[in-house]
């Protein structure tokens, strides 16, 4: 049984369709491999505008009571106009199914969020796809339970939103290996407001989330340079901002954490925690700094760019 469906209930037989025959014979042949539809999966060409959001959403243990907060966002996603299912976790191979047939008539930007054991679904049902080698554009996941597998490679960015002394969720999940997505885990354990039963409801993280939703169809995942996964425990004075993952910056003459992080517009405990670098750390010239980004729209990139080299011009 795959390594997906553990624990799951396995799919009946999926009859093979002549398209699927040529496939197989292109790949018998040599003239494609798994792994140059993987990295396609894996999103590699840039976004694709006339795609649309397809939301799967899945709900904790007892769900209808406790995760509420999922059945929201998917009120919100389908006001913005696309699509959105709110399922329990139990029905997860079934919906990953239909969600296969469906992708095959009508292909969308699959968007997987889930609460707890939700959770734990929704990296399931992305190991689901990437059997079939269909890309999830975004995965999120708030206090995913223990039992959640490794991220597979087919997902574009991963957020996880968990903490660490949670009995109930509290999994850091990894990607697997070989990942090339960004990846962003957000540990809020100082952060005594939150908790495992309302970490979905909190309206900070529900909107940014939304706000990525929205923006998916015209932002890459593809970037310039390395992508640093980042893991950040949120101090309890600080805003919980979601950044997609990290990227390299080389320091220059006069720089230090302190002027990286104005310069970047972070704040400096995220440069200090994913440097393992205490404030005030003379900066050697060449030094790689890694900073925390957000994925943007290609008209904000086109601008930023435009901007930086008249910043540079002006030197």
């Amino acid at each position: 049984m795959p390594d997906a469906l553990v624990g799951w209930t396995q799919f009946p037989d999926i009859m093979i369709k002549p398209t699927q025959i040529c496939l197989i014979a292109a790949i018998l042949s040599g003239s494609l491999t798994w792994g140059a539809l993987d990295q396609a999966a894996a999103g590699d060409a840039g976004p694709d505008s006339s795609l649309k959001p397809r939301a799967y959403l899945f709900r904790g243990f007892a769900g209808m009571i406790f995760s509420r907060g999922t059945d929201d966002l998917a009120d919100r996603i389908e006001k913005a106009g696309f699509e959105a299912t709110v399922n329990e976790a139990v029905v997860c191979p079934q919906i990953a199914k239909d969600a296969i047939a469906e992708y095959r008539r009508n292909p969308a930007l699959i968007v997987l969020i889930g609460h707890s054991i939700g959770g734990a679904c929704a990296i399931s049902f992305a190991e689901m796809l990437e059997a079939e080698h269909i890309p999830v554009s975004l995965l999120v996941t708030t206090e995913p339970n223990r039992i959640a597998h490794k991220v597979p490679l087919n997902v574009q960015r991963y957020i996880d939103i968990y903490q660490s002394n949670s009995l109930l969720g509290g999994f850091d999940a990894v990607p697997a290996p070989g990942f090339r997505g960004h990846v962003a885990t957000f540990d809020l354990v100082k952060h005594d407001e939150i908790s495992h039963v309302n970490m979905e409801k909190n309206s900070d993280i529900q909107d940014q989330v939304m706000n990525k939703i929205l923006e998916l169809a015209d932002t890459p995942a593809k970037v310039e340079g390395q992508l640093v996964p980042i893991h950040y425990v949120v101090p309890q004075d600080s805003a919980i901002d979601l950044w997609d993952s990290g990227r390299p910056v080389t320091a220059r003459s006069g720089d230090s954490l302190e002027t990286l992080a104005a310069a970047y517009h972070v704040p400096l405990w995220a440069l200090t925690q994913a440097n393992h670098l205490p404030d005030g750390t003379p900066l050697a010239i060449g030094t790689q700094i890694v900073v925390p980004r957000h994925l943007a729209p290609l008209a904000v990139q086109t601008s930023m760019k435009t901007s930086g080299k008249k910043r540079a011009a002006q030197r």
